[in-house]
């Protein structure tokens, strides 16, 4: 049996570096009483390992998508051409909460800008994003911290497609808008830290915007608005919040990505709980 006067170590759930369990302070951050149950647990945790909660972004699109195609099953929907294989149906889309200006001008779904965000059009659609999640989503959270990268992926989503939808776009769905946020606060951060490291990461960003913006160009049916609104509104989100060489995660970066978190999760469950009323009410 280990000896009661052995002192458990943790690592702060601030700055993550390993300190006393016992001890009132963070000698590094100044955190007080890293270990309170409110600040370390397995949700703060999860917030400080990039895989973790990049693969929690993943499994959050990936869980909706499954509940489109289920839902209400679209007569495509096993069509086995590479652009259509499992597609929801519209219908199953817009219970769910596509968004755009038919969803928000005509009948108030403003939830719809955050549930949007997660609901794809088709199998290889939720691919696509999915990959340039993770590769994207570790780089921001790595240079603005956890909370931060929260904020911007779902703020800049909401951004996007707010914009796209002044615009006229009348409905709209997918991961697109709240990457190009990360894409945008990836670019302002480049641009601003500038150096060997920030023009190479300007530059690498700026190939994914290129990117975009021609594959927008060059296939009908894309939100260009919502990916321009979403990069504008990543690089806005960047300089409001700052990285973390210029300013460490603050108490208002926790709140304001907790309020996030709050919201994005009372959205999908409003979603997912009206979309089953509909369901059971329609037979």
């Amino acid at each position: 049996m280990a000896p009661s006067n052995v002192r458990t170590s943790l690592l702060c759930p601030n700055c993550k570096k390993l300190i006393s369990g016992s001890t009132d302070n963070c000698p590094f951050c100044g955190l007080r009483n890293p270990s309170s149950k409110l600040k370390n647990n397995a949700f703060t945790r999860s917030l400080g390992d990039s895989d973790q909660l990049t693969t929690i972004l993943i499994a959050l699109n990936v869980i909706m998508f499954l509940i489109s195609v289920i839902l209400i099953p679209s007569q495509t929907g096993f069509n086995f051409s590479p652009f259509s294989f499992l597609s929801p149906s519209n219908q199953s889309l817009f219970v769910l909460g596509s968004t755009g200006s038919i969803p928000l001008f005509q009948y108030d779904r403003w939830w719809t800008l955050i549930t949007a965000n997660f609901l794809h059009g088709s199998a290889l659609h939720l691919i696509f994003n999915m990959l340039a999640v993770r590769q994207l989503a570790p780089l921001v959270i790595e240079e603005f911290g956890a909370y931060r990268a929260i904020s911007i992926y779902i703020l800049g989503g909401i951004g996007g497609f707010a914009i796209s939808a002044f615009a006229g776009v009348q409905l709209t769905i997918g991961a697109s808008a709240a990457l190009c946020g990360l894409i945008g606060a990836l670019l302002y951060y480049g641009k601003s830290r500038g150096g060997v490291y920030g023009q190479a990461i300007f530059r690498q960003i700026g190939g994914w915007t290129l990117g975009i913006a021609m594959f927008g160009f060059l296939v009908p049916g894309i939100n260009n608005w919502g990916h321009g609104g979403g990069i504008v509104s990543g690089i806005l989100l960047a300089l409001l919040f700052g990285y973390k060489e210029k300013r460490k995660e603050n108490i208002s970066h926790k709140i304001i990505a907790m309020i996030c978190v709050v919201l994005t999760a009372l959205a999908l469950i409003w979603s997912c709980f009206g979309a089953a009323l509909y369901v059971f009410f329609s037979r």
